[in-house]
């Protein structure tokens, strides 16, 4: 495998924290949510996960949207990243609802099922956490 980019972030304190990239201009405070118990008012790692999954998600459909000739410039992810409780623990599960205007919902699933198993998120979660993707 050949390396194009690596991210490098510090964090300290967790999630109730602090979050900085090598470079500086990613620099964020992070806090455990309301919902479990935080102070909320500052992102957590659930959000920061759903976005980076969600942006990564875009591009590739974007990839296969062209190379099947549809336009995908208006399209958009919903991304849901819940923290949950079982019986090991916790886990993370996840939904992503695809929206791709002027194609229908059927050809949309397709692409948005195709881009699943090209994107590096998808990829790297793929038999980790329970995923579903519905086309909108």
């Amino acid at each position: 495998m050949e390396k194009i980019y690596t991210a490098s972030v510090v964090v300290i304190g967790g999630r109730d924290g602090h979050a900085k990239s090598s470079d500086g201009i990613f620099e964020t405070d992070l806090r455990k949510p309301k919902e479990m118990g935080g102070q909320g008012g500052a992102p957590n790692p659930e959000q920061l996960f759903a976005t980076a999954w969600g942006s990564c998600y875009l591009g590739a459909l974007q990839t296969v949207a062209e190379h099947a000739g549809v336009d995908a410039t208006d399209t958009n992810v919903n991304v849901h990243i819940s923290f949950n409780k079982d019986g090991n623990g916790f886990a993370l599960s996840a939904e992503l609802d695809v929206h791709i205007p002027k194609i229908t919902v059927e050809e949309a699933q397709t692409l948005a099922e195709k881009a699943h198993a090209v994107c590096p998120y998808s990829k790297a979660t793929k038999g980790n956490i329970e995923t579903r993707i519905t086309a909108v």
